[in-house]
């Protein structure tokens, strides 16, 4: 892999090994991209959903992966935003069947490195679903 050459190719680089971890339900990966006080959430049932990521790689980890089944990678990066040189903001998009998620990703700059720090996320079903 290149060196990053600017925070947001650093940043995007964490948001390709994300995508990765979730395409191949890969908690090695997605460690490397979450802190580990990282948090998890969504309400798109009407209930907030919040996980600490001891709950939620558990969850990753059993659930088969999206390579395993032949699903074609779906993720893309929508936007990166930054609020100062050590947090930014990125909204993106992926899915893993039967849904399609938008995600908005908090990552804060830590030791040298991005890490994510909150997962705040929105579902629907595809049409498949």
């Amino acid at each position: 892999m290149d060196t990053p050459t600017t925070e947001f190719d650093a940043v995007a680089a964490v948001i390709q090994l994300y995508f990765d971890g979730l395409h191949h339900s890969d908690t090695a990966r997605l460690r490397r991209v979450f802190h580990p006080l990282a948090r998890y959430y969504c309400a798109t049932d009407g209930t907030l959903l919040h996980l600490s990521m001891d709950e939620y790689f558990p969850v990753v980890d059993q659930r088969p992966s999206p390579a395993s089944r032949g699903l074609v990678r779906s993720d893309r990066l929508l936007a990166i935003e930054f609020a100062g040189p050590v947090t930014a903001f990125v909204k993106a998009e992926c899915s893993i069947a039967p849904k399609d998620f938008i995600d908005l990703l908090t990552l804060v700059k830590l030791d040298g490195r991005w890490q994510i720090v909150a997962k705040v996320f929105h579902y629907t079903l595809d049409a498949a679903g």
